[in-house]
């Protein structure tokens, strides 16, 4: 009776096997040659640039000192270093091999030329959402419009057995789901093409949501906000930490200039999200990608210029004759006040550190990371700079303009231990984005 019961678990198991094998395996697609490469309308090619940058296949796939699309740009994750890959029309190290249908089956499926499992890294879950239509338009972008490069490319630094591909097919079957963009009858157009451009092309959870320890998003809470890159991407649900309430007219002003008057600007790794991603968008686009995120925050059409805590925030935000008697107040007054204080109403560029995002969170680190290395050109909002603290204020000074800002203006429960958190950030190379 035991030795059948052990020879149904090596049946199950032997059958169970075979499944997964025939579930992993992907045959290879023949290469293409370089004059097999189609001429394309130049209309499509156009459409392809802007879905391109949307989805910010150049930021992810180019290193700092390299060339663009030629891949290495180093991706951190719980599990290691992954190193993108070359995506330019190169014939022996980018994608110059693939057919049109290889590029749909990499963003559909995760799976390679060859017939290899992609690392979720690349969020093929996401992509997987988006139209052949669409796939194919960013195909015939870089193919025509993207030099090639030959480029060595970089190991990954993954641990045994996560550095095996095989293991992808694993991850897939447990946590994507597969196929295109279903739309949601009970929602507008407009809020459908904003679902569309949100969870397939930019794809704003894979920043926005935590993960699982698999390193897969947690199903149950998408956009509850995570870290990334060492900076934290708010929640973009009702638990958005935010003073104000956002509204679509505040979610459109972010993504198409990089600041929203009651909420800041787009710095750290939303930075090149706005500006060499989501503003090539259409107008309408950013319209409805907007309406899709105020009803996932849970916004409302209240004028936040009327807020009682806007005004609270202005009133709070007058010089006190008092400011020397804390060092906080102090630094604060003589270091940032010339640029954050507003008289009678909040202006863009100018963000009130009282309502600000950063100063709401529960964690320091976006705040930390703005005052120690300021916002450079391609972040913010165009024409307006931050200059950074880095070699002119000690942890200490920093520490203590964070704990009057979280104290008296956002008045919020002190941050627990904020200079070493401070202390942390400064020893820490920052990240290019």
């Amino acid at each position: 009776m035991l030795k059948r019961f052990f020879l149904g678990i090596l049946a199950v198991a032997f059958i169970a096997a075979v499944g997964f094998g025939v579930y992993t395996y992907k045959p290879a697609i023949a290469p293409v040659t370089a004059d097999q490469h189609a001429e394309f309308d130049p209309a499509v090619v156009e459409k392809g640039r802007i879905l391109a940058a949307a989805g910010y296949c150049a930021t992810c796939h180019t290193s700092a000192d390299g060339a663009p699309y030629a891949g290495n740009y180093a991706m951190e994750t719980g599990f290691g270093t992954i190193y993108s890959t070359n995506l330019t029309p190169d014939m022996e190290t980018g994608i110059g091999s693939y057919s049109q249908a290889a590029f749909r089956r990499a963003m559909h499926e995760g799976v390679d030329r060859e017939g290899r499992h992609l690392f979720p890294a690349f969020p093929y879950d996401h992509f997987t959402k988006m139209s052949d239509e669409d796939v194919d338009a960013i195909y015939a972008y870089i193919m025509t419009k993207v030099a090639p490069v030959a480029s060595e490319q970089t190991a990954n630094e993954l641990p045994f057995p996560l550095d095996q591909r095989v293991l992808q097919s694993g991850w897939k079957l447990l946590f994507a789901d597969f196929g295109p963009y279903e739309p949601d009858a009970e929602h507008s157009d407009a809020w459908n093409r904003g679902a569309y451009l949100a969870e397939g092309v930019t794809h704003c959870g894979a920043c926005h949501t935590p993960r699982n320890a698999l390193g897969a998003e947690k199903s149950g809470e998408q956009y509850a906000g995570a870290e990334i890159d060492r900076w934290i991407a708010p929640a973009l649900t009702s638990a958005n930490a935010s003073a104000v309430p956002w509204t679509a007219a505040e979610f459109k002003s972010y993504l198409e200039n990089g600041a929203a008057t009651y909420h800041g600007i787009a710095a750290g790794p939303m930075g090149p999200v706005v500006h060499a991603g989501v503003r090539e968008l259409p107008e309408d686009d950013i319209s409805a990608l907007s309406i899709y995120l105020a009803d996932k925050v849970g916004a409302t059409e209240d004028d936040p210029a009327q807020s009682e805590v806007v005004l609270a925030s202005l009133r709070n935000n007058r010089p006190d004759p008092q400011y020397r008697r804390e060092l906080g107040e102090r630094l604060y007054a003589t270091a940032c006040a010339s640029c954050h204080y507003n008289a009678e109403q909040i202006e863009q560029g100018r963000p009130d550190l009282g309502i600000n995002s950063a100063t709401n969170l529960d964690d320091p680190t976006n705040l930390i990371h703005v005052m120690l290395d300021g916002v450079n050109a391609p972040e913010g909002i165009a024409g307006v700079v931050m200059p950074g603290f880095r070699h002119a204020l000690n942890d200490t000074q920093i520490t203590a303009i964070a704990a009057y800002l979280r104290d008296k203006r956002a008045g919020k429960p002190a941050w627990p231990d904020l200079a070493n958190s401070v202390a942390t950030i400064r020893a820490e190379a920052p990240v290019a984005h």
